[in-house]
Formats: C-alpha cells, sequence, structure tokens
C-alpha cells in the first residue's frame, strides 16, 4: 500500500514529542506541508528541524479558540488548503489520580480543555474550508482510557477522552455529505514522554509484568504505531471510513 501525501496541507497539535513528533515526521517524509503546533517551543522547535523544508512550527494553546484559528489562517494563507487536521494535543498535564473529593475545579477544566474542546475549536476553524474543497480528513487521538477506565486514575481524563469519542461521532454525521471523514485513534500504553515513562516506572516490574501479559502482543506500542493507523485513516485508502474508534494498543 503506497501512500503518498504531496501536494497535501497537514495541521497536527501536540507536535512537540511523542505521538505528534512521530505522525508530523510521518506525514512530512510522505511529501505533506506539514504545520505542528505546542506549547512546548523547544521541543516544537526539534520537532520542525526533523521535518525539515516540508516543517512549520508555531507556539499554539489549543484551549485558546482564537490561537487556533490564527494558526489555521496561517496554514491556508501559506499553501491554501487544509487536507488533513490530527488532534494529537492532550495529556494528564502533570497531574496524578486523586480521590474525585480532592479534585479542584482548576484541575478538571484544564484536562477538559486540552484532551476535548481543542479537538472542537481546531475541527470548527478547519471545517470550512474542507466543506469548501469538498473533502478532509479529521484524526483524533483518543486513549484506550476514553472506552474504560484510565490506569492512571484521573477522573477528567477518562471522561475527556470519551467526550471526544462522542464528538468524533457527532462530527463524521455532521461532516459526512461534505467529503471529510472523521475518525479516532485509541492508544494502548506506549513510553512516548515523560509522563508515562513515570507511570510505566510506578508499576515496578511485577506491576509492568502484568500489564505486557495484558497485551497480545506482549509488547507495548511504539509512537510510530501510532503514526501508521493515523496515516492509513488520513489516506484515500480510508476514503469510506467515518465515525470509527480504532483502538491501537496490540491486542486486548
Amino acid at each position: 500500500m503506497n501512500i503518498d501525501f504531496s501536494g497535501m496541507t497537514v495541521l497536527v497539535t501536540g507536535a512537540a514529542h511523542g505521538f505528534g513528533r512521530a505522525i508530523a515526521g510521518a506525514f512530512a517524509t510522505r511529501g505533506a506541508d506539514v504545520f505542528a503546533c505546542d506549547v512546548a517551543v523547544e521541543e516544537l522547535e526539534q520537532t520542525v528541524a526533523i521535518l525539515g523544508p516540508r516543517g512549520r512550527g508555531m507556539a499554539v494553546d489549543v484551549t485558546d479558540r482564537g490561537a487556533v484559528q490564527a494558526w489555521v489562517d496561517a496554514a491556508v494563507s501559506a499553501t491554501g488548503r487544509v487536507d488533513v487536521l490530527v488532534n494529537n494535543a492532550g495529556g494528564v498535564l502533570g497531574q496524578v489520580g486523586r480521590p474525585l473529593e480532592e479534585v479542584g475545579v482548576a484541575e478538571w477544566e484544564s484536562i477538559v480543555a486540552v484532551n476535548q474542546t481543542a479537538a472542537f475549536w481546531t475541527s470548527q476553524a478547519v471545517a470550512p474550508h474542507m466543506k469548501a474543497a469538498g473533502s478532509g480528513r479529521i484524526v483524533n487521538i483518543s486513549s484506550g482510557a476514553g472506552l474504560g477506565v484510565s490506569k492512571t486514575g484521573i477522573q477528567a481524563y477518562a471522561s475527556a477522552k470519551a467526550g471526544q469519542i462522542g464528538l468524533t461521532r457527532q462530527l463524521a454525521h455532521e461532516l459526512g455529505p461534505y467529503g471529510v471523514t472523521v475518525n479516532n485513534i485509541a492508544p494502548g500504553f506506549v513510553l512516548s514522554n515523560d509522563s508515562t515513562r513515570r507511570q510505566w516506572e510506578s508499576y515496578g516490574v511485577d506491576g509492568q509484568n502484568d500489564l505486557l501479559r495484558g497485551i497480545a502482543l506482549k509488547r507495548l506500542g511504539t509512537p510510530a504505531d501510532i503514526a501508521h493507523a493515523v496515516l492509513f485513516f488520513a489516506s484515500e485508502h480510508a476514503g469510506w471510513i467515518t465515525g470509527v474508534v480504532l483502538p491501537v494498543d496490540g491486542g486486548k
């Protein structure tokens, strides 16, 4: 299966490291003009350097609707189009699991904002361009936590990822008549950033072995595993697939 994105414009949020960097790199390698954003400026610059001449970075807080619109406007101004949006930004923002009665308003709202609401703002910003073109791909990155229970124990994270999956299904039906597909990838456990590495280490040897025993392929995932699934959803080969949630988790 030859997947090529030459001449296409791809937007990737949360591209400073981990999934986002791997996804952005996979598109750039296949000919796309990639517009990457994140709030981690130094790491984002490293991503752009890896992408080479096809990569452009911008510091964007994806929870800020105005900033998101400015980012999309910049991409359209530069290339005249938006073909693919990958909503990858998210995470636990350094929080750890605590009893629900101890969770404050800001802690709850910040995680929901970056994991769910941000996907709405970005989709809202690209929708007019995709609808006008009569085609487009939106790929949201959720989590196995959105399909079940979060290993982090963070209530807002599980809720936001589940909400993002619901948003995926709703937008698939709204945008489908315009030739735009909206799909979702739910990654399993991947050592993709400092937070997941700390989580993995916290399990200890016994806990790590228990986790691996529950995976059919008996290994953790890699950022490349997630990037490859994104490429498929964004490609012409997935033209009649929309509203789907694909677990990429090694088999449960």
